[in-house]
């Protein structure tokens, strides 16, 4: 299936965050409702700035419960050993079967260093960098392990082939690491990488990183503007710009029905606020909004986070999603397993064994 004016089909996802929710069973039916909408993935937030539950933990929770929606949980770099990150990660790729990705985030505040108590907090700009070189070690640590490294011999006794186990030696501006991996390969070699790149810090680590970068804006035009960025961004990086994602992130709020709105803009939105960019309208016109950013080329899909969880979250899938599946827009069914499967994106050849690094 194709979409209109020669562009890809969309890409979808959905937030599950829930205000004093503690329990991982509350979030397993919002997951599987958007599984059944064909949502690319879900993202759950997290943050030591306010309590809350541990986003990995509670998607690793919902991953037995799904079987083909991506699971995207934030993942804070800062005061967190980079070697137990990429390991936590790998894990929730082996127990969702090649479904995870982690959304890299930082910590900035002293308030928040101090319940750590190793360092005082630091500027933003430094955190992103360090951020980028988490983003980096990870994926070596990822490959430090070839994906035959297992032989699982009984006969010798010998669980692995050492010859293809890699130490990564990687030594950033705060931390070094030896390697390898304590877990094997992921399924899906590298989980994918997800950043919100609005702000200036964090977007070169998006550029240079992500598999799908998240930006905060208000219109078709300023979208398409941050989009060509990255993406040129990208390719001084070396990287191939198709390989990066680019969705908008709003907040919708489903809750008055429709209403007489400008053409695409449903609500009269979407509307700058201190939470990001609202959209506040009905599900019709925020499928008209959706496909007209798109054909603009202003973005590759959507992140929408509901105002109500699961009011608006029914409405999305039942509504606007059903909507984007009619007119041809949006997948009617999942045609792979994993995540990058859901976003198009090839599975990384592992950097060790194609180059014969060093083990």
């Amino acid at each position: 299936m194709t979409a209109p004016h020669g562009r890809g089909l969309l890409h979808l996802a959905a937030a599950l965050d829930q205000q004093a929710a503690f329990d991982a069973a509350s979030y397993v039916g919002p997951a599987q409702l958007a599984e059944r909408g064909g949502l690319d993935f879900v993202t759950l937030g997290d943050t030591f700035a306010r309590p809350g539950p541990d986003a990995l933990a509670v998607l690793s929770r919902v991953a037995p419960a799904t079987r083909r929606i991506g699971l995207v949980p934030t993942v804070t770099t800062t005061h967190t050993e980079p070697f137990h990150v990429q390991a936590a990660v790998a894990t929730l790729d082996w127990v969702s079967r090649g479904r995870a990705g982690w959304q890299l985030d930082v910590s900035t505040t002293e308030g928040e260093a101090r319940l750590f108590g190793r360092r005082h907090a630091a500027p933003a700009d430094a955190l992103w960098r360090e951020a980028g070189e988490i983003a980096e070690v990870a994926a070596r640590l990822w490959d430090s392990w070839e994906d035959d490294a297992e032989i699982r011999d009984e006969a010798t006794g010998r669980f692995v082939d050492r010859d293809k186990l890699h130490h990564v030696d990687f030594r950033g501006a705060t931390f070094f690491v030896k390697g390898p991996s304590i877990v094997p390969r992921p399924p899906q070699g590298h989980p994918v990488r997800v950043v919100d790149a609005t702000e200036g810090p964090a977007r070169r680590v998006a550029a240079r990183y992500a598999d799908v970068a998240l930006i905060r804006v208000v219109g078709p035009a300023q979208a398409r503007a941050v989009r060509a960025e990255l993406r040129e961004a990208a390719a001084k990086f070396g990287r191939d710009p198709d390989t990066l994602r680019v969705l908008g992130s709003l907040v919708v709020d489903l809750g008055d029905g429709e209403r007489a709105a400008e053409p695409g803009h449903g609500g009269g939105g979407p509307r700058q606020t201190a939470q990001g960019p609202l959209y506040r309208g009905g599900p019709v016109d925020l499928a008209e909004l959706i496909a007209a950013w798109h054909a603009s080329e202003a973005v590759d899909g959507f992140h929408l986070a509901p105002v109500e969880p699961h009011r608006d979250l029914e409405r999305l899938v039942n509504g606007t999603v059903a909507l984007l599946q009619h007119r041809g827009l949006f997948r009617t069914f999942y045609p792979g397993s994993t995540l990058r499967e859901h976003l198009g994106l090839a599975r990384p050849a592992n950097q060790y064994a194609v180059t014969g690094g060093a083990s």
